[in-house]
């Protein structure tokens, strides 16, 4: 895999190479060259072949009886130790060139060679295409760095985060500005990680996001901020979530949100890779309603098709009694979601699997419908609908021979929730089974705004807590209702999607003081006495401003088609938040909690371990 550099760039300065071992080709023959690298491979006692991060190059061992020392070396020398290389560039023999290497026009006839660590017996082996599990790869991230993938991914972060700088900075005047690590809790949102002081009973908190510090430096009036930001968030064992992770922070003054939205649709562009295609703007923008109306979930994957179509009207006046029933509340809604070429693909074991899940986590029944190749309908529903109805069912639907229709009833917004988790599963059980359904390098942006400033708390929903956060400024032709009916309130809060992963998220903010302290004291119950140092700031004259987060790690993973946002971070933490290469957490002695007045209710299973601290 070859990595993409500044043509400026002098990957040679300050070392004591000559070159890389990925950049030889027939223009140097006859130079004489010096490389430094790992050794991948030895071959027969004829060839090496050298690694550094930039390629391969093969090395001739010397054959003459004057260098049987080194070639013994050499051949004795375990994989993956380290030497330096001098010698003279030469053609590969006739017929012996391998044009998909870049250096395979060439090889090196070694002259001097100088090992400087040998490499003990590895835990694995480093090349690609052998597996190894994921806890291993973490234990040994040092040596896991080697890789190809790895290491692309890696330094293509760095490109991109360099060219988003050069857009923010250098083309549009935003000042980087680094903010503290140490603060204190946050009301709402997600669970903080907790920092001992040497105050009695005072700890820090580590901050979620630099929220509240980028407001204040709107006050401040720094007009436009962004910063490559660390966030920390204790969520547990969420799958590929990190307990910290990177934001690209932006806030500006006297701004709105198309100008947002348009600021973040050309730094992308600017900062995307050549080599993936161009990418279109601007990017579309889709109501919150109307995403959780046609795809069940507020981050829709557009990439393909079966969207949710609503059939109420088919069975307005039905005689069947749980599709009646359902109509007959106020919510009541029939949804389906229709599975092209279904047939074909959904076994009699998908559609139990598919049942169990709408029962078991959304309490849901579903029906399902199988227009066979023939134009027969095969579903328990069979004979219970009428010739019009399974017309009107399937124009609705624009249900086609061999398609799968999966329905339910009942409350609309469980209904959609439902669908839309399973028009998610189907493509996995269609792709598992060769149909191209999402193409990995196809790149669906998507804006979904006017999202509700309030959600009912969860397990108390006559309470309210904040869709997004509780700085997020109403839409203006909502913001009369936020006194009087809070709950029909939309926000001025919107999502960047990609390929249906949330990638950033920000908000237009509450810049005046009265608001803000309704909004915490009255609708959410929250003590804004946490956060007077906030109010007195939007109280001394704060602009309008606005802003968003950019999920990093999330982006980068998307765009190298990583499975996890853990194969695109250097060294990250474990499903359960641990550091398997340094084993931390870890614990601390009694004498060193004492200067933080922290005394630990050991568990019983490892208080013999703690003794021995």
């Amino acid at each position: 895999m070859k990595f993409f550099f500044s043509p400026s760039a002098d990957l040679n300065s300050f070392v004591f190479r000559t070159h890389t071992c990925g950049e030889l080709c027939a223009a140097h023959i006859g130079q004489e060259v010096r490389l430094c690298g790992w050794v991948q491979y030895q071959r027969q006692g004829v060839f090496i072949v050298l690694r550094d991060f930039d390629g391969l190059t093969q090395i001739v061992i010397p054959q003459e009886e004057s260098t049987a020392h080194l070639k013994k070396i050499l051949c004795e020398l375990p994989l993956e130790s380290v030497i330096t290389v001098t010698g003279t560039v030469i053609p590969r023999p006739p017929g012996q060139a391998n044009l998909e290497m870049p250096t395979g026009e060439i090889e090196l006839r070694m002259q001097h060679a100088e090992i400087l660590n040998r490499c003990r017996k590895l835990p694995f082996e480093t090349k690609q295409h052998v597996k190894k599990s994921e806890a291993l790869r973490m234990q040994h991230r040092y040596l896991d760095l080697r890789s190809s993938q790895l290491q692309y991914s890696l330094r293509l972060r760095s490109q991109m985060v360099m060219r988003m700088r050069e857009f923010l900075c250098n083309l549009h005047g935003f000042v980087d500005v680094e903010t503290p690590t140490l603060f204190k809790k946050t009301p709402g949102g997600a669970k903080e990680f907790v920092v001992p002081s040497r105050e009695p009973g005072k700890f820090y908190c580590l901050p979620q996001s630099p929220q509240q510090f980028k407001q204040m430096l709107m006050v401040g009036g720094l007009d436009r901020y962004f910063q490559v930001a660390r966030c920390y968030r204790d969520e547990g064992s969420k799958p590929d979530r990190q307990p910290e992770f990177t934001q690209i922070d932006i806030e500006m003054s006297f701004v709105d949100k198309t100008r947002i939205q348009k600021l973040i649709e050309g730094l992308i562009k600017y900062s995307w890779p050549e080599e993936k295609g161009a990418i279109d703007i601007p990017f579309p923008s889709m109501t919150y309603a109307e995403a959780m109306d046609r795809y069940g979930v507020d981050k829709p994957d557009t990439r393909f098709g079966m969207k949710i179509a609503d059939v109420s009207e088919v069975f307005r006046n039905t005689e069947i009694s749980f599709l009646r029933d359902a109509l007959s509340h106020q919510c009541g809604a029939v949804r389906v979601i229709s599975v092209p070429d279904g047939a074909n693909y959904l076994k009699k074991k998908d559609l139990e699997n598919l049942t169990e899940l709408a029962k078991t986590q959304f309490n849901q029944d579903l029906t399902f419908v199988t227009l066979q190749p023939d134009g027969t309908w095969k579903s328990a529903l069979a004979k219970i609908l009428t010739n019009g109805e399974k017309s009107q069912l399937c124009h609705a639907t624009d249900l086609q021979k061999g398609d799968v229709m999966i329905l339910t009833a009942g409350d609309w917004k469980k209904a959609n929730a439902t669908l839309g988790k399973l028009r998610l599963e189907c493509a996995d059980i269609l792709e598992s089974r060769g149909v191209a359904l999402r193409d990995p390098g196809l790149f669906n942006f998507l804006w979904v705004v006017d999202f509700p400033l309030f959600l009912p708390k969860e397990g108390s929903p006559e309470e309210f807590e904040s869709a997004h956060h509780p700085f997020t400024a109403p839409h203006p032709d909502d913001a009369h209702l936020i006194y009087t009916e809070a709950g029909k309130v939309r926000s001025q809060h919107y999502d960047l999607v990609l390929n249906g992963n949330e990638i950033g998220g920000g908000s237009i903010r509450i810049h005046n003081m009265e608001l803000q302290h309704y909004v915490l004291e009255k609708i959410l119950k929250e003590d804004s006495g946490l956060l007077s140092h906030l109010l007195e700031a939007l109280d001394s004259g704060a602009p309008p401003h606005g802003g968003i987060a950019l999920g990093l790690d999330r982006l980068i993973a998307l765009t190298v088609g990583a499975s996890s946002i853990r194969d695109v971070i250097a060294f990250p933490k474990s499903f359960r938040g641990r550091d398997l290469m340094s084993n931390a957490p870890d614990y601390l002695s009694p004498e060193e909690l004492s200067p933080y007045h922290i005394q630990v209710s050991w568990p019983v299973e490892i208080q013999e371990d703690t003794t021995k601290l």
